[in-house]
């Protein structure tokens, strides 16, 4: 049986690149995957939503799924691959990371102890009903997320989102009166509400405020909408919110998607499997919390497992009209995950049961250490343009 190697991996992720897939118009994408990932000897299929689905591995081993998305936000860029340099729309979010992860279980296809599960999943960049889709699933024993944290990184947290809107009305007034006009209100209460959700600390970090920001309005002397994408820390109170917005006289509030934040260990299997094979190729492990949303915060609530981010490429890059990534890099990222997954599934098959104990760090090895102590987490921005909110 052939497996993808050296151009083989790079003409995968050419081709997934050259296949337009925007949230939406994932069917054409989903084919060329199914059709790729059986040559190397996945079982695969498309589910009811899209999703494509591909199995390699001992069944009767732990099961590690790798979730990506082949979704891309709008916009069409030229696929051009010059020397070293891919270059198009979809090649750092996320199909790198998707691409990494499928040649990573195809090199390990015929050797892993344990069920490796790839998914590409639909829907990402919008409302993420490719990954709520995926929720009836029994859970996985871990969990990696296919996102762009960059060779020598690995993802430990993504911000949650509240989105709503507010609407204003007023009777209809002169402008000479003395009475406020709908959007005076709304711009009242929007001077309100980033006071009400101002840390208590002017110095805390990024990662554990809230951030409101105003993503859509119209305004006029009777009536005024707001629409608010609110990025929210771990343990953010979205019920106390709601109350509070629901008081707000004059207003109507509606919910339109509430993400939680996650979080992960440094000392969970997944981290120490990725930071163990980084630091044996002499790379430092660098933990990072991103301040966007992905498919994680969708799924960790019903999949309480061991789970970071992995995958190449500069998350800066992303929904740029400069959007490439580095060949080396992604050839890199596909060693450094072809060695975590027999580390991961080695570790979950000898403490069956018991992540919570490994991530206690109790036990850890050398190189364990190093990914725990490798200080604090850097923070990486979302970036893009209005599906920047995933």
């Amino acid at each position: 049986m052939t497996r993808p190697a050296g151009a083989d991996e790079i003409e995968l992720l050419r081709s997934m690149v050259a296949v337009p897939s925007f949230s939406g118009q994932e069917c054409e994408l989903a084919g060329l995957l199914t059709e790729r990932m059986a040559a190397v000897g996945f079982d695969t299929h498309v589910d009811a939503v899209g999703n494509v689905h591909g199995e390699v591995g001992d069944p009767s081993g732990p099961e590690v799924l790798m979730l990506g998305h082949i979704d891309t936000v709008p916009g069409t860029l030229p696929v051009r691959l010059d020397g070293d340099v891919l270059s198009g729309r979809g090649s750092v979010d996320a199909k790198g990371s998707l691409a990494t992860m499928i040649c990573a279980a195809a090199r390990l296809a015929d050797r892993i102890q344990g069920r490796l599960v790839v998914i590409g999943a639909v829907g990402e960049e919008a409302t993420s009903h490719g990954a709520r889709h995926l929720l009836h699933r029994s859970a996985p024993d871990a969990l990696i997320i296919g996102e762009p944290s960059g060779v020598h990184s690995i993802g430990i947290g993504y911000k949650g989102v509240f989105r709503f809107r507010m609407e204003f009305t007023q009777p209809p007034a002169h402008t000479s009166s003395d009475q406020p006009t709908a959007a005076e209100a709304a711009f009242a209460f929007w001077q309100t509400l980033r006071t009400e959700l101002a840390p208590e600390h002017q110095d805390a970090p990024l990662f554990d405020r809230a951030l409101p920001t105003i993503v859509g309005m119209t305004a006029d002397l009777e009536r005024a909408r707001l629409e608010i994408s609110c990025r929210t820390p771990l343990g953010f109170d979205a019920s106390a919110l709601t109350s509070w917005l629901g008081a707000v006289p004059g207003s109507r509030v509606t919910v339109i998607e509430e993400v939680p934040a996650v979080r992960a260990s440094r000392t969970n299997p997944v981290v120490r499997a990725l930071g163990a094979a980084l630091s044996s190729r002499g790379a430092r492990p660098v933990p990072k919390l991103k301040l966007g949303t992905s498919d994680w915060n969708v799924v960790a609530q019903y999949w309480p497992v061991p789970t970071a981010a992995y995958g190449p490429g500069n998350s800066r890059l992303c929904h740029s009209d400069d959007e490439h990534i580095e060949i080396p890099e992604y050839l890199a990222a596909i060693d450094v995950l072809t060695d975590a997954l027999p580390r991961l599934v080695d570790s979950l098959r000898s403490a069956p049961g018991h992540h919570d104990a490994a991530q206690t760090g109790k036990g850890a090895s050398d190189s364990d250490r190093r990914t725990q102590e490798a200080g604090r987490p850097h923070l990486e921005s979302a970036t893009g343009g209005a599906a920047a909110s995933r």
